[in-house]
């Protein structure tokens, strides 16, 4: 059977002209493909947020979205003295 080559344009392209559902399926099947890759990084993340906030004499897990969201902007601007 011959085998037809596509630039990744092309397949984008494609995917694009999908009805949504099957576009859909196609992006379930593609986050699967990077589930593992993604959970370890989550996990690994949580676990690193949870000992930073321990070490501030913060609970991560008590913590609200809000209180998580500006703790983790904090750090990412440590280098400005955000954080007290």
């Amino acid at each position: 059977m011959p085998m037809l080559e596509l630039s990744d344009e092309q397949v984008i392209e494609l995917a694009k002209r999908l009805p949504r559902e099957k576009q859909d399926a196609l992006l379930r099947e593609l986050l699967l493909l990077r589930w593992s890759n993604w959970e370890s990084l989550s996990q690994y993340g949580q676990a690193r947020a949870r000992e930073l906030a321990a070490q501030r004499g913060l609970n991560w897990d008590t913590m609200s979205d809000a209180e998580r969201e500006a703790f983790v902007d904090d750090l990412v601007h440590e280098d400005r003295g955000c954080v007290p």
